[in-house]
């Protein structure tokens, strides 16, 4: 296979987002659109990958990091232009190159696969992957020969009444051969209303030099581009239906898809049940058997199996298996909890350990703090970990039973199998199997 190297437009400000982020690092199912193209062109096999950035570039390089190279593209001159100063970074054994935008984030792997074996399979120098539109406003338009291969691509701002009715579209997403496309860019012209230089001249200097261009075809969603907000919003609902939709085929229940929302990057295992009005975030994992919702906001996080969370959210936080969570929990950062966990209504848990079975039924603050196993935490039990200048840990070992409305004060230890009176505020140390009782 000819090896590869990919190009993504990204240099754009995108004035109809009116926003001061660059268009390419809006969010649509947690991932920016740019990072949405990047995984495309990974899936598709593509090793090599070249950004060309101009308006907000630092931002760009800061989210998308140091797994691609990058071009700038310091006046914006057209998409020509901007590949024009991505060659430069092409290696040197690279033979095709293919082109995409930096907003199209629904565009799929299985495409550009398809498109990369149709320019082998047919031999021709240059191919554009095109989809056929009811309404094609806003796109250019796909000319094609007598023999149906492409003859030139007009932008909508300069064709003609004849070809404003053509139906088949331009993607953005190109394929062309090296050596070809480098000496192409080189004799564009801003011949056009725009006055830019248009990547898509290339097809015509191509057919003016005798070298065949052909289209291939694809789905209208898979090319649909990201201007503005409206087209952000509506790309998410495409985004979040596909996502249920495999979830769904892979085994998961999802009661209400509609108000379902997960993103692109969550695990769910099969035999779980989604309940409405529930939204998953991030790098979420869910293990199997599970009960999510409704009214649950989960990011980052980790269920084990049979793990059952209702009115509640949970961030960066780890759940053992066969716990329950909620009704009205909070989990925050660095909350981990053992197997057959209960942590019940108005419970916040920060940066703190829970031991296997034990529970926090209810109105409870557990703030960096260890608890063992089989421990009980009454109702209205805080941890007073912060003294006004730095945090402290509690410690509450096995078999622990903690009375209602007790205050533990940090530093502090309650031993293995101690008890503590309701009531009290502790400030020392409780041995194990002792009786801790301080009130008034």
């Amino acid at each position: 296979m000819p090896k590869t190297a990919a190009v993504i437009l990204a240099a754009g400000k995108g004035t109809r987002m009116h926003s001061e982020l660059p268009k390419v690092l809006h969010r649509v199912a947690g991932k920016c659109l740019v990072q949405h193209v990047l995984d495309a062109v990974g899936e598709a096999g593509v090793v090599q990958k070249i950004v060309v950035i101009g308006h907000g570039g630092e931002q760009v390089q800061q989210l998308v990091g140091d797994s691609v190279s990058y071009a700038w593209q310091k006046e914006q001159l057209g998409t020509g232009h901007a590949v024009l100063q991505a060659m430069p970074h092409v290696a040197g054994d690279v033979e095709r190159v293919l082109i995409l935008c930096g907003d199209t984030p629904l565009l799929t792997g299985q495409s550009l696969k398809r498109l990369l074996r149709h320019f082998d399979e047919t031999g021709v120098k240059g191919a554009v992957l095109t989809a056929c539109l009811d309404r094609p406003d806003g796109y250019g338009r796909v000319v094609k020969d007598e023999e149906g291969l492409v003859l030139k691509i007009v932008e909508q701002g300069d064709a003609q009444p004849a070809e404003l009715e053509i139906k088949e579209v331009n993607s953005g997403v190109y394929c062309f051969a090296r050596k070809e496309l480098e000496e192409a860019l080189k004799i564009l012209q801003p011949d056009n209303v725009q006055g830019e230089y248009y990547l898509t001249d290339v097809v015509s200097v191509f057919r003016r030099q005798g070298l065949p261009v052909s289209s291939c075809l694809t789905g209208e969603e898979d090319i649909y581009g990201i201007n503005t907000r409206l087209e952000l919003a509506r790309a998410e609902g495409i985004f979040r239906r596909r996502i249920n939709e495999k979830l769904m085929e892979n085994g998961v229940t999802i009661i209400d898809p509609a108000s379902s929302y997960i993103e692109a990057e969550v695990e769910i295992a099969p035999d779980t049940v989604i309940h409405p009005l529930t939204v998953i975030q991030g790098k979420t994992k869910i293990g199997s058997n599970c009960q999510v919702g409704p009214n649950v906001v989960m990011v980052d996080s980790v269920l084990g199996d049979g793990v059952k969370v209702w009115q509640s959210v949970l961030e960066a936080a780890v759940v053992g298996k066969g716990s329950r969570i909620g009704p009205f929990s909070y989990l925050r950062p660095g909350t981990v909890l053992g197997e057959e966990v209960k942590v019940g209504d108005f419970v916040e848990l920060k940066n703190s350990f829970v031991g296997n079975n034990s529970k926090v039924p209810h109105l409870t603050y557990i703030g960096d703090a260890s608890i063992g196993k089989n421990v009980n935490i009454g109702a209205g039990t805080i941890t007073c970990n912060y003294d006004g200048k730095r945090k402290w840990r509690t410690v509450i070992e096995d078999d622990a039973f903690i009375g209602s409305n007790s205050n533990l004060v940090a530093p502090l230890t309650i031993g293995e199998g101690a008890y503590v009176a309701a009531g009290s505020t502790l400030t020392k140390d409780l041995p194990e199997k002792s009786l801790g009782i301080a009130r008034g």
